[in-house]
């Protein structure tokens, strides 16, 4: 099945030392639609990071759909049409090696890889040959519902509390030259709002074998 890219794509880079991640919740008109409502493609962080719970997995975020107040969050739904994929690079070349791709197929959402890729670039192919791994979307407020397969890899789909922290309104005095510097606490531009996420945790033998690995995040549709 060939998707074309959709949106862009957001870039996080793992390192012994940190993380390096990288936000976008608010685009132009042309993207979100009328209303200034986030589309299902659309990208608004991606988190990478070693799993709390197990120092041997890594678990992967993709959050879409952001700025949903409790009353979309009820009715949100990733689209079927729609392909996520988790990119890695396993070597340093800033080429995808290994893909993770999430889809909606008969009312769940599947997850297929870790697994090799075919062909790097802006056209995908769904990759069956790897793990396949499946769960039910999470409603809105109810207990998360999780998946598995016998790789050890677990999955999560469903609306969150956006976890990113961002005082938009100090940072646009700032931008305009009312003040110098942000305040300490912050005031959470994205406090209270939601975001449809997909979690994956897989086990880092499933990555590769590097000290590093870099992570990006695509959606492309038919």
């Amino acid at each position: 099945m060939k998707k074309k890219v959709f949106t862009g794509a957001l870039l996080c880079i793992i390192a012994a030392g940190g993380i390096l991640l990288a936000a976008d919740h608010i685009d132009a008109p042309a993207v979100t639609g009328p209303g200034s409502v986030s589309p299902g493609n659309d990208i608004t962080d991606i988190y990478a990071f070693q799993s709390p719970a197990d120092n041997s997995k890594m678990v992967l975020v993709l959050n879409t759909q952001g700025l949903m107040s409790p009353t979309t969050s009820a009715t949100a739904s990733f689209p079927s049409n729609v392909l996520y994929e988790f990119n890695i690079d396993n070597t340093g070349d800033n080429v995808e090696d290994l893909v993770i791709q999430c889809l909606i197929q008969n009312g769940k959402m599947r997850v297929y890889g870790p697994v090799a890729v075919g062909t790097p670039g802006m056209m995908s192919t769904i990759k069956t040959n790897g793990p396949v791994t499946e769960v039910n979307v999470t409603g809105y407020g109810a207990a998360a519902n999780t998946g598995s397969n016998s790789n050890g890899i677990r999955v999560f789909a469903g609306p969150r509390d956006d976890p990113f922290f961002f005082d938009l309104a100090r940072f646009k005095e700032i931008v305009g030259g009312t003040q110098s510097s942000f305040r300490s606490p912050g005031v959470d531009t994205f406090a209270g709002t939601n975001v449809m996420s997909i979690v994956v945790e897989v086990p880092k033998t499933l990555l590769g074998s590097g000290a590093t690995i870099n992570v990006w995040g695509e959606t492309k549709s038919k």
